[in-house]
């Protein structure tokens, strides 16, 4: 018999129905029900042992592409075999050529990483089958078992990961009832790290999630079945993968979580009642991991809350729009943030950093620890150059590690864990009696664990072979039978020496000497005038010209002693290198302490060289309110473009500088950069970073919102105006006196009078009603005129200088408003054709001087059509009656000369020609 389906019932569940449907008619099967699940066996079908097995596998595996081991070969049938050869470009082909033939396609078993990575790309989850017993001890069929289901989210090897980025797994818990809308709807978030073993929860509000997710930036998202959540998080391209609702269940959660940190109550966790949700998630994860992993998770040894009162908030519009760790035009990280001033050797200090940036801190003394420890060594180049080195030849211990508990590690991975612990010590040395509390903190959390160190490092070579089967990679010396193992396979020269002199010695036969071909195997030989004086034991095998060849059973003894010495060499060094692994698993805990350490280590050295090189400051960040900046900068373009082009700027925001700032200029002319930079600073000096500036004092914000730039939604049938509004809600609704907001451009893709009213209204809004920092640009002049009416408003510009028939953009803030957007000169910039450039000088001289002479509805010839007076009439504004029109009414006619006339009409039109 054989499963032919399977499935489950809700956990705790009394009364269920089972419907099951066989594609054989009238099929005698026998149904088993265990708790929680149930199985349904069919009898009497043909199919192979192999693919019996086959069977059983792809039920573990449920909806992942399953690679079946069969001999050097991973093979795919049915379905995913199909879906395999579309996939990665494999020739599919089948078992049999009958009309019932099964599809099916492989790859050498070698190739596995590469193929893997393009399945784990495309978005698929792939179950691995692997043979869990060597065919040559096997009775029947290979013993084969699924070791481990592969998803995007639990990925723990090098050649499917980016070493300097973090790969989450998230997991969705609680959908938000239609009739409890605010703040009282909470959801369910957790997320975690397989690689590092990260692991956090957090309760959440329903408008946060996507906020989240942006900036954790999950490869794979977890939902329950049925949860509204799956179609919105699909629209927005996460990979979704369902599952069962009672894999989140408050109890078994609560019991799973228990269980694998060995509590009694997750009390000393610091979750509050109200944190179910985020206990329900951090569950279902783990239950996830528990179904694809089959294997332990030890380096996953806390479960840690997530508050977003202890850090400062960014949501994904901002977090999009700053460029923090994703560029705009092409989602690259080059170019980001985060790339910029990434200067860690190691690639856990880069993930270190970029989960800084995500979890800026708004605990002053917690930043200024942070701080104190940069400066420290900034001041003390010599010792960061020496940690720097050192840094160098550390390896990753968090995913090393992970790969370890997780029964995936290599006899190398040991080599680069032993050899990683061999330089605590130098790290030991530099990091004492340091002046910074937390560089005496990384010090004391160092744990050079010399025995696990020595051991590893006495046990294995250095340049360790990948795979245990490969044999070689224990120290000779290390295992006294292993020597005697490897001395047999190598030919035993110094047994067989032995051995020959003892024959010679009780034979008498001074040229009796030992050999070995691959007929016979080792034999002794005899010449003609000797053969006689040979004992009985010894068997004739082989007559030869010069003599005879014998063997013995001694002799035969070692023989077999020799041929097997490799393999159990190999089969001995197996069993050793478990025992390693086991001793450094059994050292989890000290080992991701270490990680830890030598992580903010990297970080802190990363940003002392960037403050260093770069001649950053160390703000002073406080409570207050205010924002004072000297010479800041860009932190991206200040280090990407030319050394010397950028030009800093000064902000002030406060009471005698005003909390609103109102920012007029043209356009290319750097307003947008300015209100970026202002953000990207503040972002920096509460991730504890020095700042790129010459002076910088700040208060800390709760949150940064950023609305810059264009974008549309088109498949969700949102336009860009729409966006723009919806962003700007988000803005106005959530904004507190704490915030800081940047807004650009805002109203632009809508009418002029809706435009400027929006603007205007939002700036009333967020002067009276929320009262937060914010730096507003805009091209709508008329928005100037709230600083007379606005006590906390004040206008700026982008200072421009005109020399010569030529626009210089002198980048540079000053205060009052711009009496110019210089549109049409920035086209000329951008390439548009003379043409257009010409006739636009015209319409906008004419527009110029209809609006200063009071003209109420300005006509504007076209250029087709101006010969014969055909017009446009542009309505824009409204303007007040033309003077030139009261000046044409009072000329007197009749008293005038024909030639008082001409010069009049003269006159008149040079008052209407394009000002040039």
């Amino acid at each position: 018999m054989r499963k032919v389906c399977a499935g489950r019932i809700p956990h705790a569940c009394q009364d269920f129905t089972i419907e099951v449907a066989f594609p054989w008619p009238n099929c005698p099967h026998n149904l088993r029900l265990e708790l929680g699940k149930f199985y349904c066996y069919d009898v009497g079908m043909s199919k192979s042992p192999m693919m019996r097995q086959y069977d059983d596998a792809k039920l573990v595996c449920g909806d992942a592409l399953l690679l079946f081991r069969m001999g050097d070969f991973y093979e795919l049938f049915y379905k995913d075999a199909e879906t395999a050869a579309r996939t990665l470009g494999l020739t599919l082909t089948s078992r049999d050529k009958s009309e019932s033939a099964v599809p099916m396609a492989g790859f050498p078993y070698h190739q596995l990483d590469g193929y893997l990575a393009k399945l784990i790309a495309a978005g698929f989850r792939v179950g691995i089958c692997e043979q869990v017993e060597d065919p040559k001890l096997a009775k029947g069929i290979v013993k084969r078992e699924v070791t481990r289901i592969v998803s995007p989210g639990t990925l723990t090897d090098d050649a499917l990961l980016d070493p300097r980025q973090a790969n989450y797994l998230a997991m969705v818990c609680g959908d938000v009832p239609l009739d409890r809308p605010g703040d009282d709807a909470r959801i369910g978030l957790a997320w975690i790290e397989l690689s590092t073993g990260i692991f956090y929860a957090a309760t959440i509000r329903d408008e946060q999630l996507l906020d989240h997710l942006s900036r954790i930036a999950p490869r794979e998202v977890l939902c329950v079945e049925g949860s509204q959540w799956i179609a919105r998080l699909k629209a927005e391209a996460w990979m979704v993968t369902t599952r069962a609702v009672w894999t989140t269940a408050l109890d078994r959660s609560v019991d799973a979580l228990q269980k694998k940190f060995g509590t009694l109550t997750l009390d000393g966790f610091g979750f509050e009642p109200q944190d179910d949700a985020a206990l329900r998630a951090a569950g279902g994860i783990l239950e996830y991991l528990k179904e694809t992993q089959k294997s332990s998770l030890d380096h996953v040894d806390s479960l840690i809350p997530y508050r977003t009162v202890s850090t400062l908030e960014i949501d994904r519009a901002t977090w999009r729009s700053l460029e923090i760790a994703r560029t705009i035009r092409d989602n690259s990280r080059i170019g980001s943030l985060i790339n910029v001033v990434d200067r860690c050797v190691t690639a856990m200090g880069s993930r270190k950093l970029a989960l800084w940036f995500s979890q800026p801190l708004t605990d002053v003394e917690r930043i200024r620890q942070r701080q104190d420890a940069i400066e420290e060594l900034v001041d003390d180049g010599r010792s960061r150059a020496e940690l720097r080195e050192w840094l160098k030849s550390v390896y990753d211990l968090e995913r090393l590690l992970a790969r370890v508990t997780t029964q995936r590690a290599t006899p190398r991975d040991l080599a680069f864990i032993g050899q990683t612990l061999a330089t605590l010590p130098k790290f030991k040395s530099k990091l004492a009696a340091r002046n910074s509390d937390l560089l005496n903190r990384l010090d004391a959390d160092l744990d050079l664990a010399s025995e696990l160190q020595e051991k590893l490092q006495a046990a294995i070579v250095p340049n360790a072979p990948l795979s245990p089967r490969d044999g070689g990679f224990i120290v000779d010396g290390f295992d006294l039978r292993l020597d005697e193992l490897r001395e047999l396979a190598a030919g035993g020269k110094q047994w067989i020496a032995n051995y020959q002199q003892q024959v010679q010695r009780e034979t008498g036969i001074a040229n009796v000497k030992v050999g070995f071909n691959k007929v016979f195997g080792y034999y002794l030989e005899v010449t003609n005038t000797h053969r006689d004086k040979l004992p009985p034991e010894f068997i004739r095998k082989q007559t030869i010209k010069s003599g005879e060849r014998f063997i013995t059973p001694e002799l035969k003894v070692y023989e077999e002693k020799v041929l097997t010495a490799d393999e159990t060499a190999k089969q001995l060094e197996c069993e050793l290198f478990g025992e390693l692994r086991a001793l450094v698993q059994a050292h989890t805990h000290r080992l991701k302490q270490n990680a830890e350490v030598l992580a903010t280590l990297d970080v802190v050295c990363g940003l002392a060289e960037l403050a260093e090189r770069h001649k950053y400051c160390r703000p002073i960040v406080d409570n207050d309110r205010g924002i004072h900046i000297v010479d800041g900068r860009h932190p991206v373009l200040d280090i990407s473009e030319t050394l010397g082009t950028f030009v800093p700027n000064d902000t002030q925001i406060d009471e005698e500088h005003g909390w609103i700032h109102l920012i007029t200029g043209p356009n290319m002319s750097g307003k947008s950069t300015y209100i970026r930079q202002v953000a990207l600073i503040t972002l920096m000096a509460q991730v504890g970073s020095f700042v790129p500036a010459k002076s910088c004092r700040l208060g800390v914000v709760d949150r940064i919102f950023a609305r810059v730039g264009a974008s549309d939604e088109l498949s969700k049938g949102q336009s860009t105006f729409m966006v723009e509004m919806a962003e700007s809600a988000r803005i106005l609704n959530t904004a507190t006196a704490a915030s800081l907001v940047i807004l650009d451009e805002i109203g632009r893709g809508t009418s002029t009078y809706d435009g400027v009213s929006l603007a205007w209204a939002m700036v009333e809004f967020l002067h009276d009603q929320i009262g937060c920092r914010t730096l507003f640009a805009t091209h709508y002049h008329e928005l100037t005129e709230l600083e007379k009416a606005l006590s906390g408003a004040r206008n700026f510009n982008v200072s421009v200088h005109e020399w010569q028939d030529t626009v210089v953009f002198l980048h540079k803030i000053v205060a009052g408003a711009a009496n110019k957007s210089w549109g049409i000169h920035v086209a000329k910039l951008a390439g548009i054709p003379n043409w257009v450039q010409q006739r636009a000088d015209q319409i906008l001289s004419k527009l110029e001087t209809d609006q200063n002479s009071g003209v109420h509805s300005p006509d504007v010839a076209t250029a087709a059509s101006a010969s014969s007076g055909g017009k446009i009439q542009l309505t824009l504004f409204e303007y007040s009656r033309h003077p030139l029109l009261d000046k044409i009414q009072r000329f007197d006619t009749d008293r005038a000369t024909p030639l008082k006339a001409l010069q009049t009409i003269e006159a008149w039109k040079a008052e209407l020609a394009p000002k040039k």
